[in-house]
């Protein structure tokens, strides 16, 4: 497969992985916000954005859901917002036709085309109009691609795209919450942005604490968007398209780099998890940019395509945790 090609699909996987996890985060956001009359809504908002990796605006300008909504949601120009990750995976998908099935294409083409009667709908009758639809598109798409798509090197760059991007996002959610009390309801908006509520409790049995909700989020083994299930996905991808398998282990940067992430995950000690749990997640969260850029260099042979909107993962939680002890 051409380089370009591949490129095109591992952020194909990418953008539409970080819309839909984007209209997740706000769409639980904007509901605790219109719901909750004990909620700082210049404070939650920003917390958002700094979850998001986008950049802050002046102290001085108050944010709202509605205000947060426009950011996030409709800006085409902001780096980050789910109209720019849906255009940019459109144009990688019109980059790589030959590569992708005309369904594939036809859904995010069709999807980019009716974000402006969505965001019209979305501002008479609320934000969710909106990020239902993106949501919903994101679904279809990931669909598509799995039926329609050969099951080849072309399937796995897309999926190890998605795997790495939605290791990041969940890290992400996690970060938002962590220093938060064990028994705080906090930590059920971690479950509705990654759609694991429903799931959570029927694992559980409802019972609801930091430690439990930590440890699905990160360890499960059986739910798609927990960080070990994305992490284990993102490997055996790498392991296929790696035609060279080796006596002594792992030598591709990315695979070792994963292999390691995975490792420390799989046979963490039991009840530590809260324990230094911000300095984990910084990690995970530095070692998905620095998987990108071995796959990047890799498969690629060009510099890193994309950044989170120009702010690197250290810096976003670096803010975070300043404001936090403010």
């Amino acid at each position: 497969m051409l380089a370009r090609n591949a490129e095109s699909l591992y952020w194909i996987g990418r953008y539409v992985e970080r819309a839909d996890d984007t209209a997740r985060i706000l769409d639980v956001a904007v509901h605790q916000l219109l719901e909750d009359t004990t909620v700082n809504p210049d404070a939650r908002c920003r917390l958002v954005l700094q979850v998001l990796g986008m950049e802050l605006p002046p102290k001085r300008e108050l944010l709202d859901a509605w205000s947060l909504t426009e950011r996030v949601a409709y800006a085409k120009t902001l780096p980050g917002s789910i109209v720019d990750s849906v255009g940019q995976a459109r144009e990688n998908a019109r980059g790589a036709r030959e590569v992708t099935s005309s369904e594939m294409w036809e859904c995010l083409n069709t999807t980019y085309n009716g974000l402006g009667d969505a965001e019209r709908a979305s501002r008479k009758l609320g934000p969710y109009e909106f990020l239902s639809y993106v949501k919903n598109r994101a679904a279809m798409f990931a669909g598509l691609a799995d039926a329609t798509l050969s099951h080849d090197d072309g399937y796995r760059y897309l999926l190890l795209g998605r795997s790495v991007e939605r290791v990041d996002m969940t890290v992400r959610m996690l970060l938002s919450r962590a220093g938060d009390r064990s028994g705080s309801p906090a930590w059920v908006t971690v479950l509705r942005s990654a759609g694991a509520h429903d799931t959570y409790l029927r694992t559980y049995r409802g019972a609801l604490d930091a430690t439990r909700v930590v440890e699905f989020m990160l360890l499960d083994r059986l739910f798609p968007r927990s960080v070990f299930h994305a992490i284990n996905l993102a490997e055996q991808q790498l392991l296929h398209l790696d035609n060279r398998p080796s006596r002594v282990g792992a030598r591709a940067e990315a695979e070792r780099l994963l292999g390691r992430a995975r490792s420390g995950l799989e046979f963490m000690r039991p009840g530590v998890l809260l324990e230094d749990l911000q300095p984990r997640l910084v990690d995970l969260q530095e070692t998905c940019r620095e998987v990108s850029e071995a796959v990047t260099a890799q498969y690629f042979h060009v510099s890193p395509y994309v950044a989170w909107a120009g702010v690197s993962a250290s810096d976003s939680v670096n803010r975070f945790i300043e404001e936090s002890e403010l």
